[in-house]
């Protein structure tokens, strides 16, 4: 008998744990519910407001101030460069005017943005460049939101909260077998 057929009489070895034998995929586990959706800087802290959730509340609120205060300074200086340049009062009033303009639209949409979805047909894509604008609106909507919540945490545990009740639903309505019930019997 050759090499090759003495390895084909011989018994497989079982698959290491947690690998799948070779030709065969590992068995689906068993739908544990829905995930929750993570947040930028808090993952899926928020959920159970564990892993360090209030620290990076804390840390998420003043990065967002610290921001805010070095981009303020940073358009002081450019509107003292402004000044310098002697570009005349219509020009540096406008600037003024439209960055305070540019972060109230951008503070407004910010924060609805934490309580519902835009729509899908929504205006957000045309205002992205005067969100940019007024990032400082922004920024300072996060900070606010830092003392309550993570930003946009109420919206995403109403949803995960509706997609566990709607699993839960579902999963109690498939008790056992349909094929293995017995058919009711008639009076």
């Amino acid at each position: 008998m050759s090499d090759d057929d003495q390895r084909d009489l011989t018994p497989a070895e079982p698959a290491p744990a947690g690998q799948a034998p070779a030709g065969r995929t590992p068995a689906a586990p068993a739908p544990t519910g829905p995930e929750p959706e993570p947040i930028r800087y808090f993952g899926t802290t928020w959920v159970h407001h564990d892993g360090g959730y209030a620290l990076r509340r804390a840390a998420v609120g003043a990065g967002s101030l610290i921001t805010a205060v070095a981009a303020a300074m940073l358009l002081r200086l450019s509107y003292e460069g402004l000044e310098i340049g002697n570009v005349g009062p219509f020009l540096s009033i406008s600037v003024v005017v439209l960055f305070a303009i540019a972060s109230a639209i951008a503070f407004v949409k910010t924060w609805d943005s934490f309580s519902r979805r835009p729509a899908p047909s929504s205006d957000e894509a045309a205002l992205k460049g005067l969100k940019a604008i007024g990032f400082i609106g922004s920024l300072i909507a996060y900070f606010l939101r830092c003392f309550v919540e993570a930003p946009g945490e109420k919206l995403r545990r109403a949803e995960y909260e509706r997609a566990t009740a709607e699993f839960a639903r579902r999963r109690s309505a498939r008790t056992g077998n349909p094929a293995a019930r017995r058919a009711k019997r008639k009076k």
